[in-house]
C-alpha cells in the first residue's frame, strides 16, 4: 500500500472535530477513494480542552503556523476561521513550503484568495476549499 497522506489540522471546533471523527469512521472508504490512507499526524487549536476526540496519536502544536513546517505533515487543513492571522499566516507558510492547503474559511478566501492562489501556484501546491 502507498504511504499515507499525513494531515495537519488547525482548528478543533465543531468542524475540526467533525473532520477527525469522519476520517476515523470512514477510514476504509477514504483509503479506497484516495488510493492511500489519510492520517492526522498533528493538530493545533487555541486550547487543548477535551472535545471528546482521542488525540493521543497526534502531535500537538501550540502555534498553528508550526504545522506548515512539520516534516510529518503533507497537507494542511485550515479550519480556524477568521480573515487574517493566524489562518492567513498558516496558509501562506504551508503553500510557501510547497504543502497543499484545504480550507473552509470563506472570509480568508474572499479577502486573500488571490494571494493564496498565487502562492500555491508559485510553489507547486494546491489551494483547495
Amino acid at each position: 500500500m502507498s504511504q499515507p497522506l499525513r494531515l495537519g489540522i488547525a482548528g478543533r471546533g465543531t468542524v475540526g472535530v467533525g473532520l477527525i471523527e469522519l476520517l476515523n469512521a470512514q477510514a476504509d472508504v477514504l483509503t479506497t477513494r484516495a488510493g492511500r490512507p489519510l492520517v492526522v499526524t498533528a493538530v493545533s487549536a487555541r486550547s487543548q480542552r477535551d472535545r471528546g476526540v482521542d488525540l493521543s496519536e497526534m502531535a500537538w502544536c501550540d502555534d498553528p503556523v508550526a504545522l506548515a513546517g512539520r516534516d510529518d505533515v503533507d497537507l494542511v487543513v485550515e479550519l480556524m476561521g477568521g480573515e487574517g492571522d493566524p489562518a492567513k499566516a498558516l496558509c501562506l507558510a504551508a503553500l510557501g513550503a510547497s504543502k497543499s492547503v484545504v480550507t473552509a474559511n470563506k472570509a480568508l478566501l474572499a479577502l486573500h484568495g488571490t494571494e493564496l492562489a498565487r502562492t500555491a501556484e508559485a510553489n507547486g501546491a494546491i489551494l483547495g476549499f
